[in-house]
């Protein structure tokens, strides 16, 4: 064992050549013997018992003093933390973390720093100190304590902070879901709603929206086969979204606007308004009359297919997620004129988790490409040609047909639809809804979205 004066010394050298917030050494052996259990709290404080009087004639100035306290106070049995200079390394509960001092004091839960009435915050980010690192830290079983050098205390609960921290949100999907292809859906034995029961009951609803969460489609049945009737049970859920097709739309196959869908010919998978800069979150169809033959439905998980060209080729994958790409529609027909670009990926992920939260695939409405040098062009079509073989492959497709009373939603930034060819009068309603609001109903009702 080094002798005490040498400890000593080393103290003396990282008061005076380090920042304020790095830890001497013997509080890092210390720390570190305490994680492989080799050194309890209470022998850690015995420890310094031995060390404070010759270390308190080294302690000069006001910073010093704070440094000594932010470095030396004894430490939960449930977890463990360690001062390191530009962050706080915590862990807790089988998982270390790491928090910037800024994101701590920024994300204090006083009452002055926080309005727990409003959630919302009080404390002004711009009168922090970019180089703030803690005068104080100590931590009981529950909780995190921080004294900041003007004295302001924050408490973090150490369940909050773990849920909170990258390292959790890195492992975590942003909203539970199941991929599917038609077997895994097939099996899953989804049943749908009731209309009457969907429209008074809460529990029916949730129950709704936890499936239509999970797979990206969700049925209710039983309904009036009428535009109002639709419009009425698609408002339990969200807000309609208006756009230059209206609020509600109910048409046929009589071409009167300047799209493939308003013919009798099949429509490959896709998914609608790529157009867009932000894609209708929610569609929603019911066959209200249909005499002829034909007509099915395709359903296909855009997020099950991803996964597969993830899985064998992530170099693709990621040349999907980055590559912006244009989608265009010019519509010149009777009075309707409208000209919508909508500009992104393929496929859109979350950058810590590379969780897909959305797809535009629309091969109809794909503009000329233009936004990608000459150098990736042939790599970006061979990982799309890729997405494209897993989209189309028998066993991803789920055909569904449509009737009066059933009524379809679908996650339009998820499951992609389409349609086999129809003879006769074949009459459609349906409307987009907000994505926000139906995410809001889900949240409201206690579920994670």
């Amino acid at each position: 064992m080094e002798p005490v004066t040498h400890r000593v010394n080393m103290f003396r050298k990282s008061v005076n050549s380090e920042p304020s917030c790095i830890m001497p050494v013997y509080q890092r052996e210390a720390e570190a013997s305490t994680r492989t259990g080799r050194l309890t709290p209470r022998s850690h404080r015995q420890s310094f018992g031995i060390l404070a009087p010759l270390v308190s004639r080294l302690i000069r100035t006001q910073n010093e003093a704070r440094y000594w306290q932010c470095t030396a106070a004894p430490q939960s049995t449930s977890c463990h933390w360690q001062l390191q200079e530009e962050c706080l390394e915590l862990s807790y509960g089988g998982l270390v973390m790491h928090f910037d001092y800024v994101w701590l004091r920024d994300h204090c839960r006083s009452a002055s720093c926080y309005n727990s009435k409003t959630n919302q915050r009080n404390l002004d980010t711009s009168h922090v100190e970019l180089n703030i690192c803690p005068a104080n830290t100590r931590a009981d079983d529950e909780n995190l304590f921080l004294t900041w050098p003007d004295g302001h205390v924050t408490k973090y609960n150490l369940s909050w902070l773990a849920q909170n921290s990258y390292e959790r949100q890195k492992q975590s999907a942003m909203q539970p879901r199941i991929i599917w292809n038609s077997d895994i859906y097939a099996n899953a034995k989804v049943s749908p709603a009731n209309w009457d029961k969907f429209m008074t009951c809460d529990d029916e609803l949730k129950k709704f929206l936890r499936n239509f969460l999970l797979y990206g489609i969700a049925f209710v049945e039983g309904v009036p086969p009428t535009v109002e009737a639709t419009g009425t049970v698609t408002q339990r859920v969200s807000l309609i979204r208006e756009t230059m097709y209206g609020k509600m739309w109910n048409f046929t196959s009589d071409f009167s606007r300047g799209d493939t869908a308003y013919t009798k010919l099949a429509l490959d998978r896709h998914t609608d308004t790529s157009y867009f800069q932000e894609p209708c979150g929610i569609q929603v169809f019911h066959c209200l009359k249909h005499e002829g033959t034909g007509g099915r439905t395709l359903l296909v998980d855009g997020f099950y297919s991803a996964d597969q060209v993830l899985q064998k080729t992530p170099d693709n994958f990621e040349l999907l997620a980055r590559v912006p790409i244009k989608h265009e529609y010019i519509e010149n027909v009777s009075d309707h004129r409208n000209h919508m670009i909508g500009i992104g990926p393929v496929l859109n992920v979350y950058p810590w988790n590379n969780e897909v939260y959305m797809i535009r695939y629309n091969n109809y409405d794909r503009a000329v490409i233009n936004t990608i040098p000459h150098d990736v062009v042939n790599r970006w079509y061979v990982a799309h040609r890729q997405l494209t073989t897993e989209l189309r492959k028998p066993e991803n497709e789920l055909w569904v047909k449509l009737k009066p009373g059933k009524v379809l939603f679908i996650d339009n930034w998820r499951v992609l639809h389409g349609r086999e060819s129809f003879t006769g009068l074949r009459q459609l309603c349906g409307c987009y809804l907000t994505r926000d609001d139906v995410l809001n109903t889900a949240r409201s009702l206690g579920l994670q979205a």
